[in-house]
Formats: C-alpha cells, sequence, structure tokens
C-alpha cells in the first residue's frame, strides 16, 4: 500500500491525494466537515456475542478504606479500556458497588480473552481502586473510573483514568504487567503551579502509534507525546514522560475553560486550555464532546475517535428540542460517537470530521440501564487481522464491534476489500475473508472439504492480487452495506 503522507496543513480549497491502491487515486476533500466518509473507519455491532461482560456479584474483595469485604462488581461494569498482549486482549474496566454514594464506588478490574470476544478469564479482586495512598483525598468515595490504557516506548503500561471525590480529576498510573498498578497523582498535578489541581479534568486520551502485533505504544510527535482530554470540549496536553503532562494554552486571554457543560472552571487567572473541537448546535454531539480509546497515528492523520452527547431540553416535554439545539434522529441525551482527523504536523488541526454519528445505542442493553441511551467507546485494539472496540452500554454492561476491512494502521486494506467485493458479486452475502467464513461455514453445517476449498481460492486470488502491478481504487461509500 503506498500511501502520500501530509507534511502540510490541509487547505479548504484543495483535495489532498491521501490513498493509491494498485492504480486509480481515491481522493478525500479537504473540507473539515465533508460528506465522505472514506477516511473514517466503519465498525459493525458483534450482536451475537454482545455484551460481552456484565456484572458480578460473587466478587468480593476487602476494601481497605471502609475496612470490610465488598462486592465491587455487584452493580455496573461499563467504559474498559483494551489492550493486546501475550496474544490475548485484556479489557481494564470500570466496576461499581452498591455503597458509594455517587451511585456506588467505581474501580478498576482485569478480565481477559483468547479470542477478544469470550472474557472467561477474571480477577476476582480490582487492580486499581480507592485506598489509603496519596490519591485517597481525590478518589473516595466516587471512585477509579474510565480507564484507557497504552504501552510506554521503554515496555511498561501508562493508564489515565478519572478519579472522583465530587470534582473529577484526570489521574496517571503505570505498570509492568497491567496487574499491579503504581499512581502518580493527577496527570495536572504541577502544572502551572498546581493551578489546574482541583479544576474538572477527565479522560485522557494518549496519542499511540498501533503495531502490527496489536500493541498501542505511546507516539512522539514534534518531540513530545500528546494527549486528548476533557468533558464539554476537547483539549490537548504534552508531556515528556506521560506522567506529569502540561495543558496546551490558548493564545488569546478571554478564552472560557468549561469542564463539562454545567460545570465552570477558573483554574488560571489569565489563559485557559486550547479548545481543539468542540459541540455543534443541530447534531449528534450537540451537548458535549468527550475523548474514546487512545488516538492512533495513520499515515494521513491522527485518527481520534470521539464520544459525544445530544442535547436535552430539560424544561421541555420529553426533554425534546424544538428550536434545533439538538440532532433530533437521537433520543434527548443520547451518547453516541464521532470521528476526527487531526493533522501530524498540528494535532489540533482539525483536516475532517464526523458529519453524522457513526455509532449510538440500538440494542436494548444500550438504551435500557444505569444512564440509558449510551455506547461509549474506549477500547481499540487490533487484534487477530481486524479492529475490535470496546464499549461501555447504559453504564451497566460492556459489548464489542469490529472493523475488518482495515491494517494494522487503520487504513482500508486492500485484501479484505477486494474479498469483500466478491463476496457481493457471488451468492454469497457474508464476507468470505477466511477465518470467518470457516466459523460460519461450520455452524451452517458445511463440509470441512468445502471450507478449505473456498479457503484456497481466497489465498489463490490474494496471490494474484499481490502480484499485480495494475492501480486499481478502493474506497469506502457511506452507502456500502455493513457487514
Amino acid at each position: 500500500m503506498a500511501l502520500s503522507v501530509l507534511s502540510t496543513p490541509l487547505q479548504s480549497s484543495h483535495v489532498i491525494t491521501l490513498l493509491f491502491i494498485y492504480g486509480c487515486v481515491c481522493t478525500y476533500a479537504s473540507s473539515t466537515e465533508t460528506p465522505n466518509h472514506s477516511w473514517q473507519m466503519e465498525f459493525s455491532k458483534m450482536g451475537a456475542v454482545n455484551p460481552v461482560l456484565g456484572p458480578n456479584a460473587s466478587s468480593v474483595f476487602k476494601c481497605p478504606v471502609r475496612r470490610k469485604n465488598v462486592r465491587w462488581e455487584e452493580k455496573d461494569v461499563f467504559n474498559p479500556a483494551a489492550v493486546v498482549k501475550d496474544n490475548k486482549v485484556y479489557l481494564l474496566y470500570r466496576a461499581e458497588d452498591k455503597l458509594g454514594s455517587y451511585a456506588g464506588t467505581s474501580r478498576i478490574g482485569i478480565a481477559w480473552s483468547e479470542d477478544g470476544v469470550s472474557f472467561n478469564n477474571r480477577l476476582p479482586s480490582p487492580v486499581l481502586y480507592p485506598a489509603k495512598d496519596r490519591n485517597d483525598k481525590f478518589e473516595w468515595d466516587g471512585g477509579c473510573e474510565d480507564p484507557r490504557v497504552v504501552e510506554s516506548p521503554d515496555g511498561g503500561y501508562v493508564m489515565t483514568y478519572t478519579s472522583y471525590d465530587g470534582t473529577a480529576r484526570l489521574c496517571v498510573a503505570t505498570s509492568s504487567d497491567l496487574f499491579h498498578w503504581t499512581k502518580h497523582g493527577p496527570a495536572f498535578g504541577k502544572a502551572f503551579g498546581g493551578s489546574y489541581l482541583n479544576a474538572w479534568t477527565k479522560s485522557g486520551s494518549i496519542v499511540s502509534h498501533p503495531m502490527p502485533d496489536g500493541r498501542l505504544v505511546a507516539a512522539k510527535l514534534n518531540g513530545s507525546f500528546w494527549m486528548y482530554w476533557g468533558e464539554n470540549d476537547l483539549h490537548l496536553a504534552t508531556s515528556q514522560d506521560l506522567i506529569n503532562w502540561t495543558p496546551v494554552m490558548a493564545e488569546h486571554a478571554d478564552a472560557v475553560y468549561r469542564g463539562r457543560p454545567d460545570h465552570m472552571d477558573l483554574p488560571t487567572a489569565a489563559k485557559k486550555p486550547l479548545s481543539v473541537l468542540s459541540p455543534r448546535r443541530g447534531k449528534f454531539d450537540s451537548n458535549l464532546v468527550e475523548p474514546g480509546p487512545p488516538a492512533i497515528v495513520r499515515p494521513d492523520g491522527i485518527l481520534f475517535i470521539y464520544n459525544s452527547k445530544n442535547t436535552a431540553c430539560e424544561s421541555l416535554p420529553g426533554y425534546r428540542c424544538v428550536n434545533g439545539e439538538a440532532d433530533p434522529n437521537l433520543a434527548p441525551g443520547t451518547y453516541s460517537a464521532g470521528q476526527v482527523l487531526f493533522s501530524l504536523d498540528d494535532p489540533s488541526k482539525v483536516l475532517m470530521r464526523s458529519e453524522e454519528t457513526f455509532f449510538k445505542p440500538s440494542e436494548d442493553f444500550e438504551i435500557t440501564g444505569q444512564v440509558g441511551n449510551v455506547c461509549f467507546l474506549e477500547g481499540l485494539v487490533f487484534f487477530r487481522g481486524k479492529w475490535l472496540l470496546y464499549y461501555g452500554t447504559a453504564d451497566s454492561k460492556i459489548a464489542v464491534a469490529e472493523a475488518s476491512f482495515y491494517d494494522h494502521k487503520g487504513m482500508p486494506d486492500r485484501r479484505a476489500q477486494a474479498r469483500r467485493e466478491r463476496g457481493r458479486s457471488s451468492t454469497e452475502t457474508e464476507p468470505i475473508d477466511a477465518e470467518v467464513f470457516s466459523r460460519k461455514a461450520k455452524s451452517r453445517g458445511k463440509s470441512d472439504r468445502k471450507v478449505a476449498e473456498k479457503q484456497q481460492q481466497l489465498r489463490e486470488t490474494d496471490d494474484k492480487i499481490e502480484g499485480n502491478s495494475t492501480l486499481i481504487p478502493v474506497q469506502l461509500s457511506e452507502s456500502e452495506d455493513e457487514l
């Protein structure tokens, strides 16, 4: 796959060539909001296996703060980070008990799977939780929420999470094995003389390089590590060590920082954090925008999946807005998701942004739960030839979606897309990826001989594609069917 990497900011009057695949050119209009969705990744919910993780009332551990045994994950589990390690997928997830005053105390649990969907292995105790330590004044009794995990260049792991005592604070922890974590306190604790220590800050997504083996390794761009963070607007921060972070500041002194829609913060007397993405009136992200999984570095930019909330007009019947404030196609207060492509040269520069949500609640367990109408995306990994996206459903359970037509960099994969096109032109209506075909054929009772013949045909065709020097276009269309 040959790619032209963007080396200068996009101009609105230009059309930038991003992708050459065997011959003709795939182009993307360079508007920051474009109807061409081919730069976005397409995911399909794995309905047959969802939800993949739910509450467990049998898990008991002795809380070091309460000094008694608690059923720490009996109420809800949701909002997981995902990590590929030793050819397994590990989920580090938020779990709630029924005791904490803020709808339960949150702790971080861990589960792992050989195939990415069957999480039969689960530690009975949390791996990160409030304790009598340096963070207890920030974590009790709301707890430790919403982890996101990447690998550091030295091979260890870095977790960003939210501590909650009535105020949300973005915190950092590190580990060498995912099971034992060292807390380092608030991410912005040392920034600007501690001005941000008590500001509402949360949801840190560290920009990372996706590796062929599925690891997400924190990326240095222009000499620094970068992190998107915030709830309401998205902001940026930089670091040299992945532990101590400094918000990127706005240049104009009249900037306003609002940690969340109903929470005004004035952490500094002068400049405020730079906003790189804001809510949009009348769209799916009209109320707030918030980081999703770790952002990934692609040849064409930084692909960032973000969570969002639709506006609810609480003074009106059914909370439905009537003056264009919200997306009328979504229920008031719905959490759905969008995608944005930032510049590699300037991580604050938006190149493209979703016009419509690509991921929204549709299943019963996404619509009904602790908080209804929520899909909250936090875990993203490349595993066994496809991308897996893990998300919280209605703040109650965990589910997964897949994207099978992209390489480990998150770019369209010519072989997988060619197989999809061949599948559409045949009587077979399902994607004929060899692994998927084998599994589904077996479930329908087809013989192993038939599967072997089909896989051999796929290998022979792939060999022809690999050796073909004639260029052909590959471009995803918004109207293409989900597979």
